[in-house]
């Protein structure tokens, strides 16, 4: 008999602890803080493309004049994550030659500072940058 209640209390009790753990486990999931940034796109895919354009060509120029590559990337590659992301998925904005051009300019910036981090652009890679970057604002302006 005492043996059989051993066995009950050992249960009951490992029943006890794995739903204590598991509360436990919820409830921390909802203490943490959330850091939850403020989109950089408005949403307005005509707009959007004028500005991401219009931002990086700033960055490309200003890497030419300023040394610090890192704290380009970081405001370069979050730019292009967010704005790939955002049209990517929308079907009546990633056919048309705008967004396809627009694609081009930011995967050669995005491949080159996934690629060398630390390294600043080739002017090559700047040359071709700018100029995909103003085609496809002529091609958003002339309703493409």
């Amino acid at each position: 008999m005492n043996s059989a209640f051993h066995r009950l209390f050992k249960k009951v009790m490992g029943a006890a602890v794995a739903i204590c753990l598991s509360i436990c486990l919820m409830l921390s999931s909802f203490s943490g803080q959330v850091d939850a940034r403020k989109s950089l796109l408005s949403g307005d895919y005509e707009a959007d493309t004028v500005s991401v354009s219009q931002s990086l060509q700033e960055i490309i120029t200003s890497s030419d004049t300023t040394q610090d590559d890192q704290s380009i990337e970081e405001n370069a590659v979050p730019l292009i994550y967010e704005y790939i992301s955002r049209y990517r998925p929308r079907g009546d904005v990633n056919g048309r030659n705008s967004y396809t051009t627009m694609q081009t300019a930011l995967n050669s910036l995005a491949g080159h500072y996934k690629t060398f981090p630390n390294r600043p652009l080739p002017e090559k890679l700047v040359d071709r940058v700018q100029q995909e970057l103003s085609k496809a604002e002529r091609s958003l302006a002339s309703g493409d």
